[in-house]
């Protein structure tokens, strides 16, 4: 099997944006990371667990955490193959949590497709999903490559990145259930920082730089540029799940909404008083209406909340930008992140 050292030296035209970067690995390394899932003893369990496992695997998005962890360990000089199990690590995390976030907020797409719990069944999605989760520490602790003080601190960091995820989604998931309309924009960004910012830039970019053999200056910058773009990321998602065009399309339009999901428009609008009260009745219904949830986003539009949001991520891009400005780092990953700081928000256009 190919190597990220082969895909990325096989490659004619290198690319020159981390929107071109995605798009042209993405898929090439499908069969790298999905390497780590294995079979079952009994025909069954391949029916029930692993195959389909694998099939929702393969259908895996953009892929940026595990490609960004392969961009951390370049950046300091290391071996990119090195770093592959703790990208895929890194990825069935990633799927773990998608199904599990899936189930519990009832969604009914993912990537344009049915959600795995609609397929499988519930049970057997909760099943998967754990799967996903007893190969994310697995997968590094038997990697003969790495070393076992790398492991070590790799394996800390993905136990940190889990619990710091799960406790963004209790908060996410508790407000909701509790019917709490109290909620700060900075409630939020404790919520979206642990839910989405460790696992999707801070612990992808730190593991890659640990692996890559990076120092303590170079770890910590990418990972506070880490932290930066991926709470610019969660914030952008939300924006795209209430005004998207193109890439709603493969999404639950206007689920948020549906859900009375506290994001940071609409927590900002929470805190307009003309509209408290519509917002909050419209977020506790439950609606489905498409009058109802286009109100909502009128409301949002009135109390300045749509566009305090991108602004609000666009100041977290100069400080993700900062953060490495002055650290040593191979010129063309540090190319590649200011690109992805930028991407993280303009997915709107």
């Amino acid at each position: 099997m190919e190597t990220i050292n082969d895909i990325i030296a096989l490659t004619e035209q290198p690319p020159t944006s981390f929107e071109e970067y995605l798009s042209c690995y993405a898929s090439k390394i499908g069969d790298i990371l999905n390497a780590y899932i294995p079979s079952g003893s009994h025909p069954d369990m391949d029916r029930y667990l692993y195959d389909p496992l694998k099939r929702y695997s393969e259908n895996g998005g953009k892929r940026h955490r595990p490609l960004i962890c392969f961009a951390a360990c370049r950046a300091v000089g290391g071996n990119m193959e090195l770093a592959t199990s703790a990208a895929a690590a890194i990825e069935h995390f990633h799927t773990a949590a998608l199904i599990h976030d899936d189930i519990a907020d009832e969604a009914e797409l993912r990537r344009g497709e049915p959600c795995l719990h609609l397929t499988e069944g519930i049970g057997l999605a909760i099943n998967m999903g754990d799967l996903a989760l007893s190969l994310v520490n697995g997968t590094v602790i038997n990697d003969p490559l790495l070393s076992d003080a790398v492991k070590v601190r790799v394996v800390s960091e993905l136990i940190e990145m889990t619990r710091r995820t799960i406790e963004g989604q209790a908060l996410d998931i508790g407000w909701a259930r509790d019917g709490r309309y109290d909620i700060t924009p900075e409630d939020y960004l404790v919520m979206a920082t642990h839910k989405t910012a460790y696992y999707s830039g801070a612990t992808p970019l730190a593991t890659g730089a640990i692996i890559g053999g990076g120092s303590e200056e170079q770890i910590e910058a990418l990972r506070a540029f880490g932290l930066h773009t991926g709470l610019a990321f969660q914030i952008q998602d939300d924006l795209l799940n209430l005004i998207g065009t193109k890439e709603a399309a493969n999404k639950d339009f206007r689920t948020d909404i549906t859900e009375g999901k506290r994001t940071l428009i609409a927590v900002h609008a929470l805190s307009d008083e003309r509209y408290h009260d519509e917002v909050e009745a419209i977020l506790s219904s439950g609606t489905e209406d498409p009058a109802q949830l286009a109100r909502a986003v009128e409301i949002f539009q009135e109390t300045g909340s749509i566009d305090y949001a991108p602004a609000y991520a666009l100041d977290l891009t100069a400080k993700a930008k900062a953060a490495i400005e002055d650290v040593p780092l191979d010129p063309h990953a540090r190319e590649l992140f200011l690109s992805m700081a930028d991407f993280f928000v303009e997915r709107l256009n």
